[in-house]
């Protein structure tokens, strides 16, 4: 008998993935959908995409609607999902593709979110290599409670992670610049994001260290093994709907060769099923992970600068999100880990 599933905030663009992908899923079963605004809608009218489940319809997210699945995905604004988590049974499965549980530190959340601390829950990126080269997908087997991690820290994380678990990189040194689509931003109304201001220009926003993936992807990486970590990031909003390209570099450790990097990286991710590691020379596209659950991760050394080059790709709402989410449940309900996703883009 399939699980049965509640999506919260489904009507937005993560919503609305999660629920695409769920669809197709054969051990999963949508019961109930909700939001807030566009409670009482018809599921279709805010997602014209999801004919097959044209049936449901929009109810109001509150703990009630949510309590009595067995599986709960929750796609909500930081802030959100933790009113709402903590009056669910703690038997449901819980998947948070929101803020809320990401983080350790409630210093990092008061400086990066503010408001109410909810505490973090099991980190839902299963290919994290921790400092012991174990991996983090046993820290989500039999789990109820997930965090999803965010789309831009994904990138970031898987693209650096194994340098710095092998002691490969100086951490106290690093550089990223991202450059992401407008969907991830959510549906919102933002005027930066409008289609008359993105087309044919890019603008960088979250400069200067305010991101809120800075705290979180530097908590990732001291799982790696990296101590007194200090990250750049700057993310850079460009015109493709969907996608994020993140150039990653690191200073290197005396001595360290592009075989060295080579070599950490196979160990790491030459037998993951949705983290790819390209032939010398090659670089990922965003247009080949687009609806696939899918890293695509290209390396280099910057010989004269001393550096390692780390560029990854993936679609920040699958892999960097809705695919995360259903790739921790697989893992923690004890289905295979892959159930309902695929490593195949779309063909642009």
């Amino acid at each position: 008998m399939p699980f049965t599933v509640a999506v919260a905030g489904a009507s937005g663009y993560a919503g609305g993935e999660l629920l695409r992908l769920l669809s197709a899923h054969p051990e999963f079963e949508v019961t109930t959908v909700t939001a807030f605004t566009n409670a009482g809608q018809p599921l279709i009218a805010a997602q014209p995409h999801l004919r097959s489940l044209a049936h449901l319809t929009l109810a109001e997210t509150t703990p009630e609607n949510l309590a009595g699945h067995d599986v709960v995905f929750l796609a909500l604004p930081h802030g959100k999902s933790g009113e709402i988590t903590a009056q669910l049974p703690p038997e449901t499965l819980v998947v948070d593709c929101g803020a809320d549980h990401r983080l350790t530190d409630e210093a990092d959340w008061a400086a990066f979110y503010g408001g109410e601390f909810y505490g973090a829950w099991t980190y839902g990126m299963p290919e994290l290599i921790h400092a012991d080269k174990t991996k983090h997908r046993v820290e989500i087997e039999g789990t109820k409670r997930i965090a999803v991690p965010g789309c831009n820290v994904t990138a970031m994380t898987l693209g650096l992670a194994p340098a710095v678990a092998s002691g490969l990189v100086e951490v106290d040194d690093i550089v990223a610049v991202l450059s992401v689509g407008p969907s991830g931003a959510g549906k919102s109304l933002k005027p930066h994001l409008l289609a008359s201001e993105l087309m044919g220009s890019a603008s960088a926003y979250g400069v200067g260290g305010s991101h809120r993936h800075v705290p979180e992807t530097a908590q990732n990486l001291r799982v790696a093994g990296g101590t007194g970590v200090r990250l750049s990031f700057t993310p850079v909003l460009v015109p493709m709907a969907r996608g994020i390209l993140a150039t990653t570099t690191a200073r290197l450790a005396p001595g360290v060769t592009e075989a060295d990097l080579r070599s950490a990286y196979d160990l790491a991710y030459g037998d993951e099923t949705f983290v790819h590691v390209l032939p010398a020379g090659e670089y990922p596209r965003v247009a080949d992970t687009i609806g696939a659950n899918t890293c695509l991760i290209g390396l280099a050394v910057d010989g004269a600068a001393g550096r390692l080059v780390a560029i990854s790709a993936l679609d920040n709402l699958v892999k960097g999100t809705a695919g995360a989410a259903v790739q921790s449940a697989n893992i923690a309900l004890g289905l295979a880990e892959g159930l309902g996703l695929t490593v195949n883009g779309v063909a642009p």
